[in-house]
């Protein structure tokens, strides 16, 4: 079973303990990180009541190929994270947080993975903050995503020349997710290269202070 995959590794937290949160921040690491990497960015967050969970995939990538490459490319291991996404989330909601209180936030392979489970499973969650990365599938993938996102504040940021990240990409997502209803904030940084910034962080501190304060 392609679920499997990725499914017996293991989870990282900090903040405050599920149970007791407000809100939670479900985090994605990029290709050839880990879990702890991204939990690294709770850190620039200091919100009290907020849960931060950082699954780890497996051999620290979430699919084998690059996000623009066909689909079934990536398989079995894409449908795994996937899969592993929803496990997340329906983790964090089984511990009493709603999904409209559940922050998805990944960086690039992660970013990738955590726009197109939100597309594909469309309903208000408390926010998406794709650092740089975009909607998985190769140039004309059919964007046929159903439901609303109904106001689910997005926040898109990525360099104008990123060599992992088409610009064009990023600016697909940004529509797509608009399209569903959500109210994106997509900000592109001029030569930034394949990182994360202050000001990006900035913004996703206050989509998670949004939640708690």
């Amino acid at each position: 079973m392609s679920d499997t995959i990725h499914a017996d590794q293991p989870t990282r937290t900090a903040g405050a303990p599920l149970a007791e949160a407000d809100a939670a921040v479900v985090m994605f690491h990029g290709r050839g990180a880990t879990a702890q990497s991204i939990l690294s960015f709770a850190g620039e967050f200091d919100h009290d009541g907020v849960a931060y969970v950082a699954p780890q995939a497996a051999r620290n990538t979430w699919y084998p190929q690059s996000f623009m490459a066909p689909m079934e490319q990536n398989e079995p291991w894409l449908s795994a994270a996937l899969d592993r996404v929803d496990q997340a989330i329906a983790d964090v909601e089984d511990q009493g947080i709603p999904a409209d209180r559940i922050v998805l936030l990944g960086f690039s392979q992660g970013a990738c993975l955590a726009s197109e489970s939100m597309a594909r499973n469309t309903r208000r969650y408390g926010g998406l903050a794709a650092l740089s990365g975009g909607l998985i599938g190769p140039e004309g993938t059919p964007r046929d995503y159903d439901g609303s996102l109904d106001g689910t504040p997005v926040f898109i940021g990525c360099s104008d020349q990123d060599p992992h990240i088409p610009l064009e990409r990023v600016n697909e997502t940004a529509e797509v997710l608009d399209d569903l209803d959500a109210d994106v904030d997509e900000r592109i940084y001029e030569g930034m290269g394949h990182t994360v910034n202050e000001d990006e962080l900035d913004a996703v501190d206050e989509l998670i202070g949004s939640l708690v304060n």
